[in-house]
């Protein structure tokens, strides 16, 4: 079996993908793999590790820093690289071009956490030739909107990811849509894709239910719609706030839960208030995973709406789906392999993915087309707020397609045949900028002439 050198956010860093790791890591090893996880030791407690290799089914959580003495006595076969559009993965950037191995896109538009990796430290020259390496199509003057300090919705649009690409044994990505696009815009370049396990396979959720409304205040027989995960603008939370308090014209019992950090670029008690739904909006701020599959429990519909995007599967619209619950999505490219109903016509988005007769009665969410989104959106709340056989079918086809797409076994086994893959194929002969690929014992020797140059006296 296979020496893995495995770079991500772990346990307790407040990340999803952390989470993840946490459960793809002991299954590779229980199949024989020997896996040493390299993390930001600032943030995670490490272990010293003996001076070798990982024995199969062996785990060892390791600084970062240690990797490369480690690589150069007993040479992994693989590097995995989970690479996602947060400062969570700050620590992967220096090894990620220099060790080329199997990356792992958990968003494919990774354009905020490479600029601030980069223009936090004042590496501005570097970030420069990055970004035109990156988009050689865009005028270079173009990455002086981020330089001077003018971030935005842009940075969407200009992904920041072609260098991975091109750096990369192998690139995996969680999502279809996503992974269609990269190989368009790589022909040649080995484009795969891994399906994200996330949720629970088997809960008591009537009686996880019935305690979370009891702990927070909310009636038994109350309508729940559930907004979870971090509540942020691009989370449409003002537009769902809006739309909501029009739905309770047709359920004037429910009630809006946020069960999540709140961003604090984001007035929701504010909006709440404005809205005249104070009374009726539960915050009960970050919840641990079981904390927060207890609220997911207590909802009867949940919002997972996210725009702009960085073509990321949700993790906490995972969650939901493993526990049975009707969810609004975006409708949006990468959600290409998911079934979804069009609330202006309640018949499936096209083009769908099922080619079978009736594909309605599979559908797995309700996608609400952001061209039209007050609209679409205050369809679904009122329809899924009175349409509890809806609600029923909806969920049931959301706990099927988690359990043929998105379990933990499903996860590890598209991770075996990737790992297989990536350590089969030659790294890549890329022309970089030079700061992605830096000479240490070039620098070395400069200091060193320059020592030597400097009088003794």
């Amino acid at each position: 079996m296979s020496r893995l050198a495995f770079f991500s956010p772990w346990p307790p860093q407040p990340s999803g993908v952390a989470t993840c790791t946490a459960d793809v890591v002991p299954a590779l090893a229980a199949a024989g793999h020997g896996v040493d996880v390299f993390v930001d030791e600032a943030l995670v407690e490490v272990s010293r590790g003996a001076d070798r290799a990982p024995e199969p089914g062996e785990v060892r959580i390791l600084g970062a820093h240690d990797f490369v003495w480690r690589q150069a006595r007993q040479a992994y076969d693989l590097p995995i690289y989970q690479v996602g559009n947060s400062w969570a993965h700050e620590c992967i950037w220096p090894y990620l071009f220099q060790f080329p191995g199997l990356v792992v896109m958990h968003d494919a538009r990774l354009h905020h956490a490479r600029a601030g990796a980069l223009l936090r430290r004042q590496r501005s020259a570097d970030y420069r030739n990055e970004f035109a390496y990156n988009h050689p199509q865009l005028s270079r003057d173009a990455a002086e909107l981020a330089v001077h300090g003018f971030d935005g919705a842009y940075y969407y649009q200009w992904p920041m990811r072609r260098a991975i690409v091109d750096s990369a044994r192998m690139v995996a990505t969680h999502s279809v849509g996503a992974m269609k696009v990269l190989r368009q815009e790589h022909p040649g370049r080995t484009i795969d894709h891994i399906a994200l396990g996330h949720g629970v396979a088997e809960f008591d959720k009537a009686s996880a239910r019935r305690a979370f409304r009891a702990r927070n205040g909310i009636p038994t027989e109350a309508l729940v719609f559930g907004v979870l995960g971090t509540a942020a603008p691009e989370k449409r939370v003002a537009q769902i706030i809006r739309e909501f308090a029009g739905a309770r014209r047709w359920a004037p019992d429910a009630r809006l839960l946020f069960a999540g950090q709140v961003s604090p670029l984001l007035p929701l008690n504010e909006l709440a208030q404005s809205f005249g739904i104070g009374g009726v909006t539960h915050l009960v701020g970050r919840l641990d995973d079981a904390d927060f599959d207890h609220a997911a429990a207590a909802c009867d519909v949940g919002l997972n709406l996210r725009w702009p995007t960085a073509r990321e599967v949700s993790g906490p619209w995972l969650r939901m789906l493993s526990l049975g619950l009707p969810t609004v999505i975006i409708d949006a490219m990468h959600h290409l392999d998911v079934v979804t109903l069009d609330p202006r016509t309640w018949r499936c988005h096209a083009p769908t993915s099922d080619l079978a007769p009736h594909p309605e009665s599979r559908a797995v969410a309700v996608g609400v087309d952001i061209l039209d989104e007050g609209h679409s959106l205050r369809l679904a709340l009122r329809r899924l707020s009175s349409d509890a056989g809806l609600r029923l079918r909806l969920g049931a086809a959301a706990r099927a397609h988690w359990e043929s797409n998105h379990s933990v076994p499903h996860m590890v086994a598209d991770y075996e045949r990737a790992i297989a893959r990536a350590i089969d194929i030659t790294p890549p002969v890329a022309d970089l900028p030079a700061h992605l690929r830096p000479d240490p014992e070039g620098h070395a020797r400069h200091l060193v002439r320059e020592m030597l140059d400097r009088p003794l006296f």
